[in-house]
């Protein structure tokens, strides 16, 4: 029978050893079968499935018994139970020996849970979802009463889209010597770029002096909608802040006509999908927690690869002169983007609403209400060649039931500020398709960046 196996393997017989055991036999038959995987550089127990460790039984306490164990003899005896010992307290935090107490046992942990949205978010229904969460009817394109502000020629830069497309340029092609180079590398080099260059109309807009860029700012904003409580919070990219609010974007009239408008529901899907669910929370209203930078250094600190010198996160003053979000930059990173165009503007969305909604609460209070002076927060994201653009008013902060007066979105998305930048041309069939550099320039999508950047100062 030996013989018969070694024979359908293909292996001779003089090939095993005559003295070895039963059990080599089988072990070696096993190592010589087609679909045997057995690595012999690690032992067994690394190639083996890693079992779950089982949980500690629980030993009932019977009142009036007394478990008998082996403590007094400091050794281990078969038939007697096993001693508890106290937790022993060093006098000293030693963070390797750190236990985490029960969510229940944690000072902050609530009855009531708490849904937040961060950064990471990933949200199944995009901007529907955003839009019930926020209580916000949208309108789709981009605000006309900002695009007129660079219609006029002195809001303009000079050889503007010369500038712009040497900006693209440095972003692309100068400033890497790889023929493609990562997302991770041109896309905050182009929007700090953009930045400088729009903030170039220092000159002949002085308001834009009264300005502060934020990075690496934290928020946390929280509400109620129905009977669940939600939050926003989280890192989020840059924040420009000014020391005046923006303008209305919509009238009086607008803003109580959106009381007849009726908020898209996914059913049966719940609102609540996809957001982090947890009992251990804070409820926070701020826009702060941040290291501050310069717009200068910042550029500086993107082109060279070098950390902020103020890399320690704090919170904002009370005093802070620049107390009022005017817009909030993110970039998409990374060569597969983590996020859909939905679920990107919906995160825009979200953040946006957050910027405002804490700094309605610092100024009129945690009691809902439908606000006297609306809160206008705007919003850029971008991939390095796609833009998306979305501005916020926050209308009302009785935000508990769908009927009332709704928050308004203007929502503008997928604007291409070129089509393609390519070190090398591409050819198909001895014909050029895309030739070298960069081609398909779109200056509307810059004009709609700088009239977001102008709103304010103009």
């Amino acid at each position: 029978m030996f013989n018969a196996s070694l024979h359908s393997l293909g292996v001779s017989g003089s090939m095993i050893p005559k003295q070895c055991s039963s059990k080599d036999v089988r072990f070696v038959l096993c190592l010589l079968r087609e679909n045997a995987h057995r690595s012999l550089s690690t032992s067994s127990c690394l190639s083996g499935k890693n079992l779950p460790r089982k949980k500690p039984r629980e030993l009932p306490e019977i009142s009036g018994l007394e478990r008998i164990t082996y403590a007094e003899r400091m050794h281990y005896v078969p038939g007697l139970a096993k001693p508890k010992f106290p937790v022993w307290e060093r006098g000293w935090n030693d963070p390797r020996q750190y236990r985490t107490p029960k969510q229940e046992e944690m000072p902050l942990y609530k009855e009531k849970p708490c849904y937040i949205f961060n950064q990471r978010t990933n949200v199944l229904e995009g901007v529907r979802q955003a839009l019930w969460l926020t209580k916000s009817k949208i309108i789709q394109g981009f605000p006309a009463q900002l695009l007129s502000l660079v219609e006029d020629p002195v809001n303009q830069i000079e050889n503007q889209d010369e500038r712009v497309q040497n900006t693209i340029s440095n972003a692309r092609f100068w400033d890497t010597t790889e023929n493609r180079p990562c997302r991770e590398r041109f896309c905050p080099t182009l929007m700090h770029n953009l930045l400088h260059l729009c903030g170039g109309l220092q000159v002949t807009h002085p308001a834009l002096a009264k300005r502060m860029l934020a990075d690496k700012y934290s928020l946390s904003a929280s509400w109620t909608r129905g009977e669940d409580l939600f939050q926003v919070r989280g890192q989020n990219g840059l924040l420009l802040s000014s020391t005046t609010p923006l303008a209305v974007l919509a009238r009086e009239e607008e803003v109580q006509a959106t009381a007849d408008h009726v908020l898209e529901t996914f059913y049966p899907i719940s609102p609540t999908i996809d957001l982090q669910y947890t009992h251990v929370y804070q409820q926070e209203n701020y826009t702060g927690k941040s290291s501050c930078v310069s717009l200068t250094s910042a550029v500086s600190n993107t082109i060279h690869k070098k950390k902020p010198k103020h890399s320690t996160a704090y919170r904002f003053r009370e005093d802070y002169p620049f107390p009022h979000a005017h817009t909030i930059f993110m970039m998409e990173t990374g060569n597969t983007p983590k996020l859909y165009p939905q679920q990107l503007r919906a995160k825009m969305i979200m953040f946006s609403f957050g910027n405002a909604l804490a700094r309605a609460r610092s100024l009129y209070g945690n009691e809902p209400k439908v606000l006297e002076r609306p809160i206008v927060v705007q919003s850029i994201a971008t991939n390095g060649r796609l833009f998306q653009f979305v501005v916020f008013q926050l209308n009302t902060t009785a935000l508990e039931s769908d009927s009332g007066v709704k928050n308004l979105v203007w929502v503008d998305a997928d604007q291409a500020l070129y089509e393609f930048a390519k070190v090398c041309p591409l050819i198909k069939k001895k014909v050029v398709q895309v030739p070298a550099g960069l081609s398909g320039y779109q200056p509307d999508t810059f004009s709609k960046f700088l009239a977001l950047y102008l709103n304010g100062a103009a």
